[in-house]
């Protein structure tokens, strides 16, 4: 599945998956970077535990990040609930990143226990966990990995949990409003927000992050060992996907954006036998161009490819010239609707996206795809096989 040579028409165009733009915006001056929700969890662990041993409360804190790099933090409040029994709360601050979880009050309970070592719990608006793919324990708190070790580390430097035990509870008051607005149920995850982070930095606008949520939607609907995944390009290809597919469970149908190549090759890491790619003509003339990942900085739409789809079909070379030099794809979409040609050019338009994703996952998965209006609702067009789920 990485890129291949340039082969004869037969084959198809060369296959490509550009690599992430730095930032998705270039922009005059740098934009702020921000704290994840385990960072911010971290230290709010840690002032409660400083408030624990030493009785009074830390208005700033210092944690690791993964990297070894160490960042203070200021601290919002601290309190003593009962003797042995302390609470503390770090806000987090998402930086210039567009995030559902900026300015949450990560909180964290931190209470001895009766022997050594630390226990770590979700609380109020802390995800539960109910279904596999996520790398996480089923019916346990949606608290990644790397968080966890950052916790762990946070407490342990306060406390030798080799000698003396702690329970460190992490909550977040109004956590489960806040994932009303995130994908967390479709993934399982039920009550609240995840803690997450890889690298304790919240990178402004980062593309890697949809990416990898991307993969982790993937992954969670392959452990439910659902017939397919349905990949649409935002939200409102999502919802037109959905009804066009209604027998499927909303795990199958994952807002790819653009990193079709990313899920893809996720899609034949776990075994995933067919994919549905539901797109607007542009995204799918990027694909049957044989461009995988469609950030717009990293590829624009070829609209020779739309002209040779109107040559194949049957249109006039003036049409198909008029097609070639359209400003985008949608004004050679409408160009194909007023000369009563968008009935044969879109169908085949799908089927060389079908190609490419067969293509690109060396035939592993049987692919289909859709072409929808500009609302997302109605389906223009569709490439299925006889097995096909598409209607």
């Amino acid at each position: 599945m990485a890129e291949e040579p340039e082969h004869g028409p037969a084959r198809g165009p060369k296959l490509r998956e550009p690599d992430l733009p730095r930032t998705a915006k270039q922009r005059p001056k740098a934009l702020r970077t921000g704290w994840t929700t385990g960072t911010c969890a971290s230290a709010a662990a840690r002032a409660a535990a400083l408030h624990l041993v030493t009785g009074e409360p830390q208005p700033w804190v210092e944690v690791a990040l993964p990297s070894g790099r160490r960042v203070t933090f200021a601290v919002e409040r601290s309190a003593e609930l009962r003797p042995g029994r302390t609470e503390a709360v770090v806000v987090k601050d998402a930086g210039d990143d567009p995030d559902v979880t900026h300015g949450s009050h990560l909180t964290a309970t931190v209470s001895w226990r009766g022997e050594p070592g630390i226990e770590l719990h979700g609380g109020v608006g802390v995800g539960v966990v109910t279904r596999p793919g996520l790398g996480l324990a089923v019916g346990g708190p949606a608290i990644n990995p790397v968080p966890r070790a950052m916790i762990s580390q946070a407490v342990g430097e306060v406390v030798d949990t080799a000698e003396r035990g702690v329970d460190v509870t992490i909550s977040v008051p109004d956590g489960e409003k806040r994932a009303r607005r995130t994908t967390n149920a479709r993934l399982g995850i039920l009550g609240g927000i995840s803690i997450l982070g890889t690298t304790g930095i919240v990178r402004p606008f980062s593309t890697a992050s949809w990416r990898a949520s991307v993969e982790q939607a993937v992954s969670v609907a392959a452990a439910q060992g659902v017939p397919a995944v349905v990949l649409c390009t935002g939200g409102r290809t999502e919802k037109g996907a959905m009804e066009l597919l209604p027998g499927l469970p909303p795990v199958c149908f994952i807002e790819v954006g653009d990193f079709t190549g990313a899920a893809l090759r996720r899609a034949v890491e776990h075994g995933v036998g067919r994919v549905v790619f539901v797109g607007m003509v542009g995204k799918l003339t990027k694909l049957a161009s044989g461009v995988l990942m469609t950030h717009y900085t990293r590829s624009k739409v070829d609209t020779s490819v739309l002209a040779d789809v109107t040559r194949a079909v049957g249109g006039a070379d003036a049409l198909a010239a008029e097609v070639a030099e359209a400003n985008t794809a949608r004004h050679a979409y409408e160009l194909w609707d007023a000369a009563g040609l968008l009935q044969s050019a879109a169908p085949e338009l799908c089927r060389r996206v079908v190609d490419v994703l067969e293509r690109f996952t060396d035939h592993r998965i049987a692919a289909e795809a859709a072409m929808v209006d500009f609302t997302g609702r109605t389906v223009v067009a569709l490439c299925s096989d006889d097995g096909g789920l598409l209607p």
